[in-house]
């Protein structure tokens, strides 16, 4: 049986990676800062971990060997930085939506490495420079360097035959993409997991969509 690791689950994608993850008889470990009647629900294995506390996130372990480990937990943060409370709140965001999941795959490796698995960090296509406009610069950069993290992530992991790659996941109707999203958790998710599934070793470090094409940095 399989097993996957999945942050953020008490709600939204998190969650719903927990549910289809299991519905195909996959063994889930699930984290959040705090459970969820849903996630108690579900059946998964729940760690209690905050992604904006560093010190827990490099310090965790579990036991036996991950074919898969999901970085989903994310906030959105300030919409400006403007006041040094915006620099403080920019701070956590790069913390919970950067940091934190670097750290997390990095106390994993050898957990995934012993399955030569897969470390698949949620990002957004907020975090193309390329594909940029203003506003939310907490949220973009956050994401951006989240890239960046997991390129290099890829580089190193390579030669224990990891492979390593960050997902957009589209506007999804969750609390942090709001009601009038077109897309529905079950439909992102299904997307994202065809493309983990199908992720090949060249494919390592780089950034998709959830139809699996090729998105710009």
């Amino acid at each position: 049986m399989p097993t996957a690791l999945i942050t953020g689950a008490n709600r939204g994608l998190g969650l719903e990676f927990v549910r289809q993850y299991q519905a195909d008889g996959w063994e889930v470990i699930a984290t959040a800062r705090r459970s969820s009647p849903e996630l108690d629900a579900s059946g998964a294995m729940v760690r209690q971990l905050d992604m904006s506390d560093p010190e827990a996130v490099a310090n965790f372990q579990t036991d036996g060997p991950l074919d898969l480990l999901i970085a989903n937990a994310g906030i959105y943060g300030p919409a400006e930085a403007r006041s040094a409370d915006d620099g403080r709140a920019w701070q956590e965001v790069l913390t919970v939506n950067c940091i934190a999941p670097t750290l997390l795959a990095r106390a994993l490796l050898r957990n995934v490495a012993a399955t030569k698995g897969k470390l698949i960090a949620v990002s957004s296509r907020m975090g193309s420079i390329a594909d940029s406009s203003t506003g939310s610069i907490a949220y973009r950069s956050s994401k951006a360097a989240l890239n960046m993290a997991w390129h290099v992530l890829a580089l190193e992991t390579k030669a224990d035959g990891i492979i390593a790659a960050t997902l957009n996941p589209g506007w999804v109707k969750t609390d942090m993409g709001g009601s009038g999203a077109p897309l529905s958790p079950p439909d992102s998710v299904a997307g994202m997991r065809e493309v983990i599934a199908k992720l090949t070793p060249a494919q390592s470090g780089g950034f998709y969509d959830r139809t699996g094409d090729a998105l710009p940095w």
